[in-house]
């Protein structure tokens, strides 16, 4: 089985499963063999907005059931939740939306806001609204990618044949430079 099919099988279950965690490596991915034909863009954008809301509302309401309980249990994490508790009293949206770009703190974050008194419907829309915009940001970049390669690969391409002879070339030089006394 070669690649592209190894992509076209199993590509969108694994994005799936990926955007539940951290995700953003394998959304890049995804962006990439969308734009080399192999996925569906749709498709990669719809999977990775949905399971990354799903996996954050799990997030969310395991904060919600067992906040209090892991923040005892783990003292650094108290610390963090209290700035991010101060954060969230004034900038509430803008952080919900953010967590979601913030290195670390994509599972840590909707932990901390469950075990925050914040009203569960407004976690529900901004994480939808970061959501959206994560899968449009991290999977364009994967896309914008697979476009400059297209480009640059596209150029060589072209001077496939004038880039071969100057290795060549080149490699005869190398060669006979370093072979030319020995023939005394």
């Amino acid at each position: 089985m070669d690649l592209s099919a190894l992509i076209e099988t199993h590509g969108y279950w694994m994005l799936a499963l990926g955007c539940l965690l951290e995700g953003e490596t394998l959304l890049v991915l995804a962006g990439f063999a969308a734009h080399e034909g192999h996925l569906n863009p749709w498709a990669v954008f719809g999977i990775a907005t949905v399971m990354a809301m799903v996996g954050d509302q799990i997030y969310f309401w395991l904060g919600r059931w067992r906040g209090p309980q892991l923040l005892a249990r783990y003292p650094k994490l108290h610390a963090k939740a209290e700035r991010v508790q101060a954060l969230l009293e004034r900038w509430h949206a803008p952080l919900i939306i953010g967590l979601r770009f913030a290195y670390g703190l994509r599972i840590a974050g909707p932990l901390f806001i469950g075990a925050s008194p914040l009203p569960a419907w407004r976690f529900i829309v901004y994480n939808g609204v970061g959501a959206v915009i994560w899968a449009a940001v991290v999977g364009g970049i994967g896309w914008s990618f697979g476009a400059a390669a297209q480009a640059l690969l596209g150029e060589l391409q072209r001077y496939q044949m004038a880039l071969m002879g100057a290795l060549v070339g080149l490699a005869l030089l190398v060669w006979v430079w370093r072979h030319r006394g020995r023939g005394h």
